[in-house]
């Protein structure tokens, strides 16, 4: 039963944010934007860092997470990605509730642990799936479930660029989590089975280029995922193509977030081998909506408040780790893995994930607007109490 937090006396939801780094800083920014939520830091590098280190004084800023968590009632992990097992545990084990940056964890078991412990606990776990949040991926996502674009062919996605170089995990564990996350969240599936293909230039240990085929047996569909940081270009693109339309999603576009490509091809019969073209239109429809690290960041901050499910939970975040198991497997053996495999090396696969919109539209309104329509009436005495469903 998920525990909902009544808040009295002083104003304000207190989130910790762990790890000040690329998406540690974002996540400070944007929780800072939310009028009743109060952030405070944590990273042993306060003292030294010019941006954060006057934190310390203040009391919102702390080196050690164990300092920190009497004075929080949730937390986001932003750090390197094999300490968010451990992290998301010791907050958990606190009674907190916790945000954790994808991937959700390095392995199955590690994930499928944070899950139970969330569960056992009545908190909520949300993992950083930015993209589930994102109002071009949902429309992507709305187009195939209207059948727009007929029935789907295949995906693709390419996240390519220049660095940046991790130090404890790969690109597959650094970049993929967002195109599968992608992929899952638009077919509304999971993969059966993993092909995996990369190699090492750079780096002595982490693969730096690497590309995924994701076969998705229930539904007949292909996803093909090449991530790199190996690349004289940055590329942020995914590519859905069905027996109707075809579409182009590129996250870096500034005016044409995504193109749909009235154009299709008639397949061959056994009697005549010629193929037909319908050459259409291109559209670009108005792609409008709120920051989504703004919009997932607010749901974390809603479910926490009312007691409803985050848009992208702990469960969604095991369905990825879930792929990056196999995908690793895969490239260490040199064969296809089955998802089936990965289940049995632990206890099985969970529940589906729920993966509607938590009170939301693809207009970037989820759990009301990004300036937050939700207000926490204060902190201090708390009161837990259990919600009615």
């Amino acid at each position: 039963m998920r525990r909902v937090l009544v808040m009295t006396d002083t104003p304000g939801l207190s989130v910790a944010v762990v790890g000040v780094g690329y998406w540690g800083s974002k996540h400070l920014r944007v929780l800072g934007g939310f009028p009743e939520v109060h952030t405070v830091a944590v990273d042993p590098r306060l003292p030294t860092m010019p941006d954060y280190a006057h934190l310390l004084a203040q009391g919102r800023g702390f080196t050690d997470l164990t300092e920190a968590l009497p004075h929080v009632d949730a937390v986001v992990v932003a750090t390197h990605p094999t300490s968010h097992a451990p992290l998301g545990h010791q907050a958990l084990a606190a009674g907190k509730h916790v945000l954790v940056e994808k991937p959700l964890a390095t392995t199955a078991a590690d994930a499928r642990s944070l899950v139970a412990a969330a569960d056992a606990a009545g908190m909520v776990l949300m993992v950083g799936h930015t993209f589930e949040h994102n109002p071009a991926v949902w429309l992507l996502r709305e187009l195939v479930q209207d059948d727009q674009f007929g029935d789907v062919y295949f995906i693709e996605s390419e996240r390519l660029n220049l660095g940046l170089y991790q130090s404890d995990v790969n690109v597959i564990l650094d970049l993929a989590p967002h195109d599968i996350s992608i992929a899952n969240f638009v077919l509304q599936s999971e993969p059966t089975s993993v092909t995996t293909w990369a190699s090492r230039h750079v780096h002595p240990l982490h693969e730096d280029v690497a590309q995924l085929r994701l076969l998705y047996e229930d539904i007949g569909v292909e996803a093909t995922l090449h991530v790199s940081w190996l690349h004289p270009q940055k590329v942020r693109r995914s590519v859905v193509v069905g027996t109707h339309q075809m579409a182009v999603y590129d996250d870096l576009g500034l005016d044409e977030r995504v193109r749909l490509h009235d154009k299709s091809v008639e397949p061959a019969t056994d009697t005549d081998l010629r193929v037909s073209y319908h050459l259409g239109q291109v559209v670009s429809p108005v792609v409008q909506g709120a920051e989504p690290l703004a919009v997932q960041d607010r749901q974390f901050v809603h479910s926490i408040l009312t007691g409803g499910p985050p848009g992208s939970d702990g469960r969604a975040g095991l369905a990825v780790v879930r792929v990056l198991e196999a995908a690793q497997r895969s490239l260490h053996e040199g064969r296809t893995v089955a998802l089936a495999e990965i289940d049995a090396a632990g206890e099985g696969p969970v529940p589906q994930p729920s993966r509607g919109l938590v009170n939301g539209t693809a207009n970037g309104t989820a759990n009301g607007s990004a300036n937050g329509t939700t207000k926490a009436t204060g902190r201090g005495s708390h009161v837990w109490v259990d919600p009615v469903h």
